[in-house]
């Protein structure tokens, strides 16, 4: 039985957050956390207490069951809001900038499923 995890409103932007959840899917949880640990990319940290929070629902939900069989089944990486602000800019005029934020959901399962 698969259980999930999930981050909201995570102050950065999609498309950064996509190049871990790429990296990690289809994984074997331990392997995936083992990589998360170890990469240089901010975006890490959070996405592997995620994949550890995971974990600990499934083991909720499946007492007994053996947890070395886990993968990421499934992880995808949504938009979330994004806040508008005005930067100065030359001759009185202002540059939008946009400070995005996303929603990550994160999927695990035993192996035979």
């Amino acid at each position: 039985m698969e259980a999930v995890a999930k981050l909201r409103n995570y102050p950065t932007s999609p498309r950064k957050m996509r190049l871990l959840a790429d990296l990690i899917r289809g994984m074997q949880v331990e392997k995936a956390i083992a990589v998360l640990e170890h990469h240089p990319k901010h975006n890490a940290v959070p996405l592997r207490k995620l994949v550890l929070s995971a974990i600990s629902n499934w083991k909720q939900k499946n007492e007994g069951g053996d947890e070395g069989a886990l993968v990421v089944k499934t992880i995808f990486v949504d938009g979330a809001r994004t806040l508008k602000r005005m930067r100065p800019a030359p001759q009185g005029r202002g540059y939008k900038i946009r400070k995005r934020s996303n929603h990550v959901t994160v999927i695990v399962d035993a192996k035979n499923n």
